[in-house]
């Protein structure tokens, strides 16, 4: 199967599986807009489990269809993407990161699919240490905010495991100043999880910034604190 079969395979497949009560579901999730076939998610995934078992398909295939379906608004195409190339997982190297790299200025337009590409995709290949923190440097001065957003996400399941929280703080420390919303969630999502398990030197880095920085960073970094500790962390007057 060539690029071009696989992309009409799965296009195909979403048509004649579409559902318009689960497009309407789930599109009060989505801020940004939401538009997709309504495929379900069993079916989504039996889909993929076919594919990835008929052994028709290479990495390569994956890869040369992947920037068609990035571009595409239906929210299943991306999502086949990303989930196909997760099969071959065993065959990644650092040209893999550079290859999820170009997928944001095709067509990574939501919080979903970026959260599910950080946990799906790119934590692992930080736990396999395929890459590293500073892979991710320029993502914090992309021009597309859902890379940005994907910086803080992609680092919680290595902040949980790490003894030392500062070279993370350091290294999320020039994303504070952000003024996009997802990117204040996803660094605060960070600074809750990293609080868990390191909770001096986080609060310690949410005192430094808690008078400049957006307020949503720490209604999700301190949504975990008990009433009393959560009031520390409001900005003075």
């Amino acid at each position: 199967m060539n690029p071009q079969e696989l992309i009409q395979d799965i296009r195909s497949f979403c048509e004649n599986h579409a559902d318009p009560a689960i497009v309407q579901k789930y599109a009060r999730y989505f801020k940004e807009g939401y538009d997709g076939y309504g495929v379900a998610s069993g079916e989504f995934m039996a889909k993929v489990k076919e594919l990835l078992a008929s052994k028709t398909i290479t990495m390569e295939t994956v890869v040369e269809a992947s920037y068609d379906l990035m571009r595409s608004e239906k929210y299943e195409e991306p999502s086949f993407a990303m989930q196909l190339l997760k099969g071959f997982s065993k065959e990644f190297t650092k040209e893999t990161f550079r290859l999820i790299e170009k997928w944001f200025s095709i067509g990574i337009r939501n919080w979903a699919h970026t959260d599910g590409l950080c946990s799906e995709l790119l934590s692992p290949m930080l736990q396999k240490q395929l890459i590293g923190m500073k892979d991710f440097s320029k993502w914090r001065k992309s021009s597309y905010r859902f890379q940005r957003r994907a910086v803080p996400v992609a680092l919680i399941k290595s902040v949980k495991k790490s003894p030392d929280v500062k070279p993370y703080l350091d290294f999320l420390d020039p994303l504070m100043m952000d003024t996009e919303r997802v990117v204040h969630q996803g660094l605060g999502w960070f600074l809750r999880e990293a609080w868990k398990v390191h909770p001096v030197p986080v609060e310690a880095f949410l005192f430094k910034w808690k008078n400049d920085a957006a307020r949503l960073i720490f209604q999700y970094a301190t949504e975990k604190m008990a009433k009393e500790e959560r009031v520390r962390f409001r900005r003075e007057k």
